[in-house]
């Protein structure tokens, strides 16, 4: 099964590889991205895992809190990122203004 991970809590020190890594051993890991800040390209300690799994459940019971750097990893199921909604109005991106 195909799943995506939210990873929180990684030092600043690790980048993408080490990511991979770290999620290597439980299964074939597609991609490993660690967020970085858009301003300063420092990592912002969190990153996305997506992999192939046959039990969520185990996989991240293995990895949640295991120490790396000196720091526990969060590790959880990823949510699905709501659509931008930029054609339904809300969200502050102003709207469609009709005109008389």
């Amino acid at each position: 099964m195909y799943v995506k991970l939210f990873v929180g809590n990684l030092p600043w020190s690790v980048g993408d590889a080490e990511l991979g890594a770290i999620f290597a051993s439980h299964g074939e890991v597609q991609s490993a991205r660690v967020i970085s800040d858009r301003d300063t390209g420092r990592s912002r300690g969190f990153g996305f895992v997506e992999m192939e799994t046959n039990d969520i459940g185990a996989l991240i019971r293995a990895t949640d809190g295991q120490e790396i750097a000196g720091r526990n990893l969060r590790v959880n199921q990823a949510e699905d990122k709501p659509s931008s909604g930029r054609s339904g109005g809300r969200g502050g991106f102003g709207g469609r203004r009709e005109r008389y």
